[in-house]
């Protein structure tokens, strides 16, 4: 078959019936993927009744139920093939009608090349040609080469609506055997709306991704607040399987520079743009992104090679062993579970890399989003050893090196706070918490989200201070069995020589209408330990609040002390305490005397019986009553 010369490429264009009398009965026809899909091409094949397209395959990596719909699929003259349970490919699989490949995203170029998935016919969408005879793969470069390379028939669809784009796109029009123009518009996709639950998820999810970070988006609500939540990082870098109006934002807000990625620095990776006609034109020749194939996108190798690597996966629910179940339908694009563990394999490699799993605490219906067991979900991702952390509205659940409990008690404090309860007695059900766990219903709704701070200590090191959560019950003890027998004599005024879980959880379960307890981390997220408390407990029938904090012996005399004694007289006073009292011993009132001062509070203290008891109002001008 003679190919189609540069300079005569406009008078070898032909129609769609003349390509569609080329084909035979049995062919596999492979068409382009998601937004690249040859829309007047695949309308023609399914509509057109000649008596030569019989017992046809269609092989498309992502079927987005546009031409290839359920509907056409219940003619007798197509099977269609993916690699990817997509929009309309899972019900159709389930009924038969499509035959599911399963595959690493990584592989399948591999396979095709093989021909252990034969091609006959291979139908692209492409832009004109330049002046040069090169046309341009536009927002899909997966395996579009390996199909073009085997095919007996290879057909361009040229769409003057796709932008011109770099990386391993370009395609010589000499290359096709015919040519045919498009008459369908793209496939758009709107923007998604966001909330302020979305925005707040966002911002929790924002908090773990540093600067110079190089991340993973896909689409949905979550990305769509997730690059507002970014616009002040600097230098971040983009290695993405999708490309959307998110991440063009991104870009342009400058927060997104490249400059630090190991490999296509200087450019955002991408396999696939899906988005508005504003993002395709945005994207038209424009250098700053790079399209490469996806067995480059998606390889874990080539991921890990870029430091602080952070892969963002929207989830749809989470069980409390910290197995996930993923979305299906037009947000799962390249994001099934295998495309998933390439990421998370990637974010494994790489230095300072990490995980993030982000969903909202209950779905637009109000039923939970995090439940005891999954383990009926489908498209579940069930590599639940690799999760670093889970989102939530309500904070972040650290999961990669805890215990089943643990992960459950973390899990249970990001859930909603009216889910909490019934989470709690499935997991002691179950036998995943303590028979005796405790569990306060009011307290899960009133936990101060607001109270979030870092210090820099004397010596430079980084303190992340927060409220208490249940789940600090390890953490706490930890730190109980830090301390020396005198320390700890100090803080109960007695030997204490161990804090068993009936003692520590009954601590760490906090009535925060009378009490306020604030700790302090140190070291990575999620890997930190628990280095100091505060606390201070209303005292019934008085304005006034009783004062404690202990600080990890080994971080003393760094001003973490001062720090937490001014913060929770700030918070203190936001809560209406009108001052504190505190006992110290008499062996003891040197050093704890200096932290009181520094507080910048007159501070009463009368001895009796070796211990002093002090009195520090708020307002100078009151008396302690």
């Amino acid at each position: 078959m003679e190919t189609i010369s540069a300079d005569k490429w406009k008078s070898a264009v032909v129609s769609p019936e003349r390509v569609i009398g080329k084909i035979k009965p049995g062919m596999s026809i492979f068409v382009g993927t998601a937004g690249a899909e040859p829309r007047t091409m695949v309308r023609h094949l399914i509509t057109v009744d000649d008596k030569n397209l019989e017992d046809l395959e269609l092989i498309q990596l992502v079927s987005f139920g546009d031409a290839v719909s359920l509907q056409t699929l219940q003619s007798q003259k197509f099977r269609l093939t993916t690699f990817f349970s997509g929009w309309v490919a899972n019900e159709a699989i389930e009924a038969g009608r499509v035959d599911l490949i399963p595959s690493r995203f990584v592989k399948i170029p591999q396979l095709i090349a093989s021909r252990l998935s034969p091609v006959d016919v291979a139908i692209v969408q492409i832009t004109p040609p330049n002046e040069a005879g090169f046309c341009s793969l536009g927002i899909a470069v997966d395996v579009a080469r390996e199909a073009l390379e085997q095919a007996a028939i290879r057909v361009g669809e040229i769409n003057t609506h796709i932008p011109f784009t770099f990386g391993d796109t370009f395609v010589h029009v000499s290359e096709f055997d015919f040519l045919v123009r498009s008459t369908d518009s793209l496939i758009y996709f709107d923007r998604w709306q966001t909330d302020e639950i979305w925005d707040q998820v966002a911002l929790n999810a924002a908090s773990l991704i540093e600067n110079e970070s190089c991340l993973a988006f896909s689409i949905g609500p979550l990305y769509e607040s997730l690059a507002n939540q970014l616009r002040n990082k600097r230098h971040l870098g983009i290695h993405s399987p999708l490309f959307s109006d998110p991440l063009m934002d991104l870009i342009q807000s400058g927060a997104v520079t490249n400059r630090r990625k190991d490999t296509y620095r200087g450019k955002s990776l991408t396999s696939y743009a899906l988005g508005t006609p504003k993002l395709m034109k945005w994207l038209d020749k424009n250098p700053l992104v790079e399209f490469q194939r996806i067995d480059k996108v998606f390889n874990p190798l080539i991921i890990g090679r870029n430091s602080k690597f952070v892969t963002v996966v929207a989830a749809r629910k989470v069980d409390l062993y910290g197995r996930i179940g993923l979305y299906t339908g037009k947000g799962n694009v390249a994001t099934g579970p295998a495309e998933v563990m390439d990421f998370l394999s990637g974010a494994e490699l790489s230095e300072g890399g990490r995980s993030i799993f982000a969903l909202t605490s209950r779905d637009p219906e109000g039923r939970p989003n995090i439940l005891p067991s999954i383990a009926d979900l489908p498209n579940q991702f069930s590599g639940f050893e690799s999760i670093g952390a889970i989102v939530t509205e309500y904070g972040v659940a650290y999961l990669k090196g805890r215990t089943i409990r643990e992960r459950a008690q973390a899990l249970i404090d990001i859930a909603h706070p009216d889910d909490r309860a019934n989470l709690v007695q499935q997991a002691k059900d179950d036998k995943i918490l303590y028979h005796d766990q405790i569990f306060l219903a009011e307290s899960a709704r009133l936990y101060p989200v607001d109270i979030a701070e870092t210090f820099k200590a004397r010596n430079e090191l980084g303190i992340r201070f927060r409220a208490i959560r249940p789940s600090d019950e390890e953490g706490m003890r930890h730190l109980f069995y830090r301390f020396s027998d005198e320390a700890v004599y100090y803080r109960y005024f007695q030997t204490v020589s161990s804090m068993p879980h009936a003692k520590m959880q009954d601590y760490v379960n906090v009535d925060w209408n009378q009490v306020m307890s604030i700790v302090g981390l140190v070291g990575e997220e999620g890997k930190g330990r628990i280095i100091a408390e505060a606390r201070y407990i209303k005292i019934p029938g008085s304005p006034f609040a009783e004062v404690v904090f202990v600080v990890d012996e080994h971080y003393q005399r760094l001003g973490i002390a001062t720090f937490l004694y001014r913060m929770l007289i700030r918070v203190a006073r936001e809560r209406g305490v009108r001052g504190f009292v505190a006992e110290v011993l008499y062996s003891n009132i040197g050093g704890i005397m200096k932290v009181f001062k520094k507080g910048n509070l007159p501070v009463k203290a009368h001895l009796e019986s070796g211990v002093y008891h002090l009195e520090i109002p708020f307002d100078a001008t009151r008396k302690f009553q």
